[in-house]
C-alpha cells in the first residue's frame, strides 16, 4: 500500500453535468495531471492539458472569448475548441506552427456525469465509462450532495472504506452506527463489466430489526435486506440497499436506496469525492411525508462523511512512517478490500510495463 499511487488508464468522474457551464473554463488536477475543461457553445465538453503550448501558463486561468476561442492570459495565443492554436499576436501574418496546440484529454459525458481518462489516450479507445442510469432515471428521485469532498488521503483508502461497513460501529456511532451490521455474513462476488474488473460485497439477512434511522427512511421494523457494495471501477463505488417486509423483496413493498460514490485521485495523497443518492420516486420518510427520502438522507450524510474523512486523514498520516516490521492484518470481513487493492495494484503494474520495457531497451543499447 505504501507504494500505491493511482491508476491512470481509467475513466474517472470529475463532476455532474450541471457543474460544467457553457464557455466556462474549469481547471482540475487528476492523477497529478493538470486539465482544463469547458463546454462549447454547441454543448460539447472538451478537455486538454491545462498548459499553454508556449510557456506553460494555465489555460484554466485565462479568458474565454465571445468567439468561443480561449485566449492565453500570458501572451495571447488563441485556441479553438479542438485545441488548435488559431492566433499568435506576436507573429501576425506568419504561419502558425503545427505543434502550436493543446494536448487533448479523453473526455465523455454520459448519464448526467462528465468522465476523464488521464492515462494513455490510446488505451481509452473502445472503452466507455461505466453507466450511472440512477442519476437521470425519471422514475427515481436523485440528489447529489451539494458539497464536493476534497480530502488529503490516497483514494484507495476511500474505496476500502466504502467497501467496508464493519466500521459503522464504532466510527459512526451516534448516526448510522449499527453494531449488528458487523455480525452479518459477507459474501464476495467478482466479475468484469465493460473491460473493468469489479468486486462486490453482499450482505443478505432475513427478519432483521432495522435501526431507528433505517426505520425512519424505509418505514419497516422487521425486514429482509440485501446490502451490496461494489467497486465497479477505480472511479465508481456503487452501494445498494434493498429492504422489504419478510418474503416481499422484489415486490411493490420493496424500498431502499442507491448511493453512487464518484471518486478520483488528485495525486497520490489527495482525492476528490462526490455522492449521489437515489430512491424510487414518491418515497418519503416515516415522519415527514412532505419530503423525499433522498433529501433526508442527504441532510445527515455530511456528518457521516466527516467521520470517514477523520479516519482517512489519520490513516494517511501513518504512511509517513517506515514500516519497520509493521504489516496490516486482514480479517475475513476484509476480503473485498484486499481484492480491490490487488486489482488496482495489478492495473498499476500493467501501466508501468511500457516504461519499464523502454528503459530496458535503452539499457541494452548503452551496453
Amino acid at each position: 500500500m505504501s507504494r500505491f499511487e493511482y491508476v491512470k488508464n481509467c475513466w474517472y468522474p470529475v463532476g455532474f453535468s450541471a457543474e460544467f457551464e457553457t464557455k466556462e473554463l474549469k481547471g482540475l488536477k487528476i492523477a497529478n495531471k493538470p486539465v482544463v475543461v469547458w463546454r462549447t457553445e454547441e454543448g460539447e465538453v472538451v478537455a486538454f492539458d491545462d498548459r499553454c503550448c508556449h510557456k506553460r501558463f494555465p489555460i484554466s486561468q485565462s479568458k474565454m472569448l465571445d468567439s468561443g476561442n480561449v485566449e492565453c492570459a500570458y501572451h495571447g495565443l488563441q485556441y479553438d475548441k479542438t485545441g488548435k492554436c488559431v492566433e499568435i499576436p506576436s507573429q501576425p501574418g506568419r504561419p502558425i506552427p503545427e505543434r502550436a496546440r493543446l494536448q487533448p484529454i479523453p473526455i465523455a459525458e454520459q448519464d448526467g456525469l462528465v468522465w476523464l481518462w488521464p492515462g494513455d489516450a490510446e488505451k481509452a479507445k473502445g472503452i466507455k465509462p461505466p453507466r450511472t442510469p440512477e442519476v437521470v432515471d425519471e422514475n427515481l428521485t436523485s440528489i447529489p450532495l451539494p458539497k464536493v469532498i476534497r480530502s488529503p488521503a490516497n483514494y484507495i483508502l476511500l474505496i476500502e472504506n466504502l467497501l467496508d461497513i464493519s466500521h459503522f460501529y464504532p466510527l459512526h456511532d451516534g448516526n448510522i452506527g449499527d453494531k449488528a451490521n458487523s455480525e452479518i455474513p459477507v459474501q464476495l462476488e467478482e466479475g468484469e463489466v465493460d473491460g473493468f474488473p469489479y468486486v462486490k460485497t453482499i450482505r443478505e439477512v432475513k427478519n432483521y430489526a432495522q435501526p431507528p434511522f433505517l426505520r425512519e427512511w424505509f418505514h419497516y421494523d422487521i425486514v429482509d435486506r440485501i446490502h451490496t457494495h461494489a467497486m465497479e471501477t477505480p472511479g465508481l463505488t456503487r452501494v445498494v440497499m434493498r429492504v422489504a417486509p419478510p418474503g416481499q423483496l422484489g415486490t411493490e413493498m420493496e424500498r431502499g436506496y442507491t448511493l453512487l460514490h464518484l471518486h478520483y485521485p488528485v495525486d497520490k495523497e489527495n482525492l476528490e469525492w462526490r455522492i449521489s443518492i437515489s430512491c424510487k420516486k414518491g418515497h418519503t420518510p416515516l415522519n415527514d411525508p412532505t419530503r423525499s427520502t433522498p433529501e433526508v438522507i442527504a441532510e445527515m450524510f455530511p456528518a457521516v462523511v466527516a467521520e470517514d474523512e477523520w479516519a482517512l486523514l489519520r490513516q494517511q498520516k501513518m504512511f509517513e512512517y517506515p514500516d519497520e516490521g509493521y504489516s496490516e492484518l486482514f480479517l475475513t470481513s476484509d476480503t473485498a478490500l484486499r481484492r480491490a487493492r490487488q486489482i488496482m495494484m495489478a492495473m498499476q503494474r500493467e501501466e508501468r510495463k511500457p516504461a519499464e520495457a523502454q528503459r530496458e531497451s535503452l539499457d541494452q543499447a548503452v551496453a
